[in-house]
């Protein structure tokens, strides 16, 4: 719901409900919780009738959670549930990409990279790289009609970053290495 909104920019509970095919009252449930953890709020509307639901913020960071009494079971349950949502994502555009354009699917889908980093050069990689969707974000909020380009669509993105245990592998003598 929290996604339905940000790309709405703002969103009445009677539209939530039509968008889920979820009842009025569920919607209302959802959103009001959202709203007691801080994640949208209500604002004025073009009628005194029903008062639009919008985003607090269109970022999320979990920067010291697991410091936190049950942060670090919060943050592995938050974890779990955003790489499942990111898996039927990737399925569901399995299944719409023969239709989009070349550019589209070209840039599109799973990459995977492997190198040994230290914790330092981790942590400058994955900074660089927020760096730059930042940007975007700073442009042209996802709640913000108004500053979408046009042509321009949802984009998500999902950093894994996974260190793996090191392995230490034979060197092939014929390379020089001891």
């Amino acid at each position: 719901l929290q996604v339905i909104v940000g790309r709405a920019g703002k969103i009445t509970t009677a539209d939530a409900a039509r968008i889920l095919g979820i009842s009025h009252a569920l919607a209302s449930h959802h959103l009001h919780q959202l709203a007691k953890y801080g994640f949208v709020e209500q604002v004025s509307g073009s009628d005194n009738r029903e008062r639009p639901w919008q985003l607090v913020a269109t970022s999320t960071s979990f920067e010291g959670l697991e410091d936190k009494p049950g942060g670090a079971a919060a943050l592995q349950a938050f974890e779990q549930v955003a790489a499942e949502r990111t898996m039927e994502s990737l399925l569901d555009w399995q299944e719409r990409r023969a239709s989009w354009s070349a550019g589209w699917r070209q840039h599109s889908g799973i990459g995977s990279s492997g190198v040994y980093l230290t914790e330092d050069e981790l942590a400058g990689l994955v900074t660089g790289m927020e760096q730059l969707i930042q940007r975007y974000i700073d442009e042209r909020p996802i709640d913000d009609l108004e500053s979408r380009p046009p042509g321009s669509v949802p984009v998500e993105f999902t950093l894994f970053v996974i260190p793996r245990d090191s392995v230490d592998l034979p060197r092939d003598p014929a390379s020089g290495g001891s």
